[in-house]
Formats: C-alpha cells, sequence, structure tokens
C-alpha cells in the first residue's frame, strides 16, 4: 500500500516517498509528524510528488515502476546522489544510474545525504508556483 503526506495540511500538495534506502531517513525526517494516508485518499485536483530517496537497484525497478504507474502526472524528486546519478556505487552492476535511467525526473536534490530541509524548501516553492 503506498502512502501519502499532505505536506502543508491543507489538501494542496501530497508527497508519497519511495524510500530506497539510507536518504530515505533523511525524506521521512522532513516529513515530521504528518499523517500518513492512503493514495486512493488523496483530493482530485491536489498536487502529487514523489520522491525517489536513496539507492535505486535493479531488483527494485519493477516495484518502483508499479508504484509511479499508480500516480500518473506525479512530479518525480530524485532524492539524494544515489538517486540523482547512481552516487557512490554507480559502478556497481546492480544499481540504476539514477532515477532518469526508469522515469523522467522533474527535479533533483542531490548531496549524500541532502539536508531534509532541502525537500522542504523546493515543496514551498511548488506550492508558491
Amino acid at each position: 500500500m503506498l502512502t501519502a503526506r499532505d505536506w502543508f495540511d491543507d489538501g494542496d500538495i501530497f508527497v508519497v516517498d519511495v524510500p530506497l534506502a539510507c536518504c530515505a531517513l533523511e525524506s521521512q525526517s522532513a516529513a515530521g509528524s504528518r499523517p500518513a494516508v492512503d493514495v486512493s485518499s488523496i483530493p482530485a485536483g491536489a498536487r502529487v510528488v514523489v520522491t525517489l530517496s536513496g539507492t535505486i537497484t535493479e531488483p527494485m525497478v519493477p516495484a518502483i515502476r508499479h508504484a509511479l504507474g499508480q500516480l500518473p502526472g506525479a512530479t518525480v524528486v530524485a532524492f539524494g546522489a544515489c538517486a540523482c546519478v547512481g552516487g557512490p556505487y554507480w559502478d556497481s552492476y546492480a544499481v540504476v544510474k539514477g532515477g532518469e535511467e526508469l522515469v523522467r525526473v522533474d527535479h533533483f536534490i542531490a548531496g549524500c545525504p541532502p539536508p531534509p530541509s532541502a525537500l522542504d524548501e523546493y515543496l514551498t516553492g511548488l506550492r508558491r508556483g
């Protein structure tokens, strides 16, 4: 079951984190105490942002594609060096060289790990338009 968090508690932007590795700790930290809801509860018209946080490995690709397939039109954010370009594991046979190998990525938040505030800053900017 995919869950989302109403980032600003106003029904405007819902964030679905696809936690893949260590950067997930940072993205989950950014989410703080926001309550999680099933993605089927996202109201029509709300913007959906999917974060790919952490190392993307070949065995995870089908699950990631399945998750993204449930959220057509979502904005995709690569969170962390691994999700952006493969990170320090880029030369491993099982590591995907970043989220753009799978899907169109709308925004990249680099760092190993990036600070939780980087995700919040991006979402605040997205909200302002």
